[in-house]
């Protein structure tokens, strides 16, 4: 790691900023990548509330290349970028920013992880049926990718809330040519809704530590075959990854997804692919202690 002498006025500094932040991962994977690929940048984390005043000050010093947005920032940062695609503005949230000269750019890389992790395991969801199990900012992200870029065979979505439900498909059916379906979440829709789904993809905090012996789904409702895909990475395997697999369903634990949007916002914040092995054995480390 990196010493006080080693940071001079060249050195390029990023930060990931959100309130709280101090549990983030961020600057021990992106510190370590750094250092493997011995180039001249800093990653810190940044406690901040006022986004606009943070923004105002990333364009203001040279040498601050890019942020990490997390919660509870991602969609009021939308509202001080100077440029944005088209997709990120339909989900209505980013987590990344570029200083490009003059310029602010905001990138999502959470959903374009997401695709990744079901693609390195064979898992793409081209003519395939998802069930996105909630709606909120997550899902979001990466229904709209899958939607956009990999042309399943319809989605749907269960939520408890309607607003987020109804909001989302709406918002799905006026931006992508998939067919959407979205009911409120009970023991009903979900039976139904797995017996048809090829991928599941679990958006909720459901299972999270320290609440590790939650699932929203019976271990019944999993069939040989079926794709569980849970973004919780916190345990390393949750209770619905270990029961979809004991049914026989192929899993895709949620680390993949957190080391590849890492991976992709180092690529936007170096110019140099992200050694990828070196982050995810960062993250091994620090959950796993």
């Amino acid at each position: 790691m990196r010493t006080l002498q080693d940071i001079g006025t060249s050195t390029q500094f990023c930060a990931v900023i959100g309130n709280p932040v101090g549990h983030s991962l961020s600057p021990a994977i992106h510190n370590a990548a750094f250092a493997h690929l011995g180039l001249d940048f800093i990653y810190l984390a940044a406690p901040v509330e006022d986004v606009k005043g943070a923004l105002a000050g990333m364009r203001a010093i040279r040498t601050f290349r890019g942020l990490s947005v997390t919660i509870p920032h991602k969609i009021e940062v939308l509202k001080h970028v100077d440029e944005v695609a088209e997709v990120d503005r339909s989900i209505g949230a980013i987590n990344t920013v570029i200083h490009e000269g003059d310029r602010l750019i905001g990138i999502g890389t959470d959903g374009p992880a997401a695709l990744k992790a079901l693609t390195d395991h064979a898992a793409a969801p081209v003519g395939r049926k998802v069930l996105f199990l909630g709606a909120g900012g997550a899902a979001r992200a990466i229904a709209f990718t899958l939607a956009r870029q990999s042309r399943p065979d319809g989605i749907t979505l269960l939520d408890i809330n309607a607003q987020l439900l109804q909001g989302l498909q709406r918002d799905l059916q006026a931006g992508t040519r998939i067919p959407i379906q979205a009911e409120l979440l009970n023991d009903r829709t979900l039976a139904a809704a797995m017996s048809q789904a090829d991928i599941v993809v679990h958006c909720t905090s459901v299972g999270m530590h320290p609440k590790v012996d939650a699932s929203l789904v019976p271990a019944a409702l999993f069939r040989p075959g079926q794709v569980v895909f849970d973004i919780v990475y916190t345990p390393l395997e949750t209770r619905l990854l270990r029961e979809a697999h004991a049914q026989g369903a192929q899993i895709v634990p949620g680390i993949e997804m957190f080391v590849n949007q890492a991976a992709l916002q180092f690529h936007h914040f170096t110019g140099r692919e992200a050694p990828v092995d070196v982050m995810r054995q960062v993250v091994l480390k620090h959950l796993q202690a």
